[in-house]
């Protein structure tokens, strides 16, 4: 069972299609280990790529709600393994994305930034930001996402994220808009969670990008 939208342009931008399915007369063997089809030796299709498998090779069944499956459905072992990883996102990363953060945005070559809540908007298709100021960018017209990052973190690890740059077409118009987040300083719990809403940004920003490639 399927549950999508009624038309396209409501979808979730980090949604994909489902896939062709290669025709069953294409596919008298397995296309991973190469067994032959039989009256027992059964085919399965995988659900996220459309190859023809043999139950031993797609025998695993994952969640894959970028395709708008209810449930977890059959996949093959490479297409489970990355989908299983995007889980993490729609469990976790997300729930962050729509529960938003502050940050202090810069529109433009301006000078003066304000402090803005931006948060996701619940049908996933606009980032939405509110201050004094009220902003909502369609998020298939991001045209590109940069992290900003700060220093090593103590014992070497991973840098922290600090803010980002977000570059956005205007609709109607090819006019390319630039926008920077800024973490603030003052309260340190803030600068916390606004680190992990960019965490989860970056994540979100390669879903974008994959979802384009498709």
């Amino acid at each position: 069972l399927r549950m999508v939208p009624e038309h396209r342009a409501a979808r979730s931008p980090f949604g994909l299609d489902e896939p062709p399915w290669v025709p069953d007369k294409e596919c008298p063997r397995c296309m991973q280990c190469d067994t032959k089809f039989d009256f027992i030796t059964r085919k399965h299709h995988c659900r996220r790529c459309g190859k023809c498998f043999c139950d031993k090779c797609c025998s695993k069944k994952v969640p894959l709600p970028r395709m708008c499956f209810v449930d977890p459905v059959r996949q093959c072992a490479e297409c489970a393994l990355v989908s299983q990883k995007e889980t993490e996102f729609y469990d976790k990363q997300l729930k962050v994305l729509m529960n938003g953060a502050t940050f202090f945005v810069t529109l433009g070559t301006s000078d003066k930034s304000e402090l803005m809540v931006c948060r996701l908007s619940n049908n996933q298709r606009y980032l939405v930001l509110d201050g004094d100021s009220h902003y909502e960018i369609e998020i298939i017209q991001i045209s590109t996402v940069q992290i900003l990052t700060e220093g090593f973190t103590p014992g070497g690890g991973n840098t922290r994220a600090i803010g980002m740059i977000l570059q956005y077409k205007v609709p109607g118009s090819e006019e390319v808009t630039q926008m920077k987040f800024t973490a603030g300083e003052d309260f340190s719990c803030n600068k916390k969670l606004s680190a992990i809403w960019l965490a989860a940004m970056h994540k979100a920003t390669k879903l974008l990008y994959e979802s384009r490639d498709q």
